[in-house]
């Protein structure tokens, strides 16, 4: 039997299994992939295993819903701060959180003994092309900023790229409504400039302090949010001067 917990984040929802103080002998990713299924397991984006950490105060290892591992999830880890202490797993409402794209630092903002909010500091965000990773022809490899055109049913598309820990492309569109985010979305996932697959956003500016998102998760599919998403949309909004330094997605 498998202690589970079903949680969300903006509508990212996730399967939380505490390991802290059980063991079973599954493989994480294969047992993500049963899970996950919305008609025969559980349902969910992700599932998300608590551990114990020699470096921070928990370690978080995060699996899509194909059984991929990713190196880290913005809603995921706001979630995990949530179970934390309303489980009584721990009373600290500043957290250190061990995640493959190192050390995350997470704040609960508590009322009445319930997590309101979790603010996550989510590091600076990347743009070298080994780092987000991304492999482009060779005479876009010398800049330090990076772009992809990629056509897709004889329309191009213009990418930026970043890294928030994990990969994302974000195109800038005028009306993201004619986006069919559910057609584009697995072919730029797995396009072959992206070793290690990549998120996928489009992403239209309604005004300074306002973008409407569409995500299409890596190893997941369409999602209603996306944390890291968020913010490497708006950290490209800044490369841009799109929008002012505090924005909603």
């Amino acid at each position: 039997m498998i202690l589970f917990t079903k949680m969300q984040g903006t509508g990212n929802d996730f399967v939380v299994i505490n390991c802290l103080n059980q063991y079973f002998n599954y493989n994480l990713g294969n047992l993500a992939n049963f899970l996950c299924n919305r008609n025969f397991g559980i349902g969910a984006d992700g599932v998300i295993y608590i551990f114990k950490s020699n470096f921070a105060d928990f370690k978080m290892r995060i699996f899509n819903k194909d059984g991929s591992e990713a190196e880290m999830c913005g809603n995921g880890i706001r979630v995990l701060g949530k179970y934390l202490y309303e489980k009584s797993v721990t009373t600290k409402k500043s957290l250190k959180i061990e995640t493959l794209s190192g050390i995350k630092n997470i704040e609960l903002m508590v009322e009445n003994k319930t997590v309101v909010s979790v603010k996550v500091n989510m590091g600076i965000p990347y743009f070298e092309a080994n780092k987000i990773p991304v492999y482009l022809p060779k005479e876009e490899n010398y800049k330090k900023y990076h772009t992809a055109e990629i056509e897709f049913e004889n329309k191009k598309y213009k990418f930026d790229l970043v890294s928030m820990g994990n990969p994302h492309a974000v195109c800038f569109v005028e009306d993201i409504n004619k986006i069919e985010i559910d057609k584009i979305g697995p072919f730029i996932e797995n396009y072959k400039y992206f070793p290690n697959r990549t998120n996928v956003e489009f992403v239209q500016v309604l005004d300074r302090n306002n973008l409407k998102v569409k995500v299409w998760e890596r190893g997941v599919g369409r999602t209603i949010s996306c944390g890291t998403g968020a913010c490497a949309c708006r950290s490209l909004c800044n490369k841009k001067r799109y929008g002012k330094s505090k924005c909603d997605c």
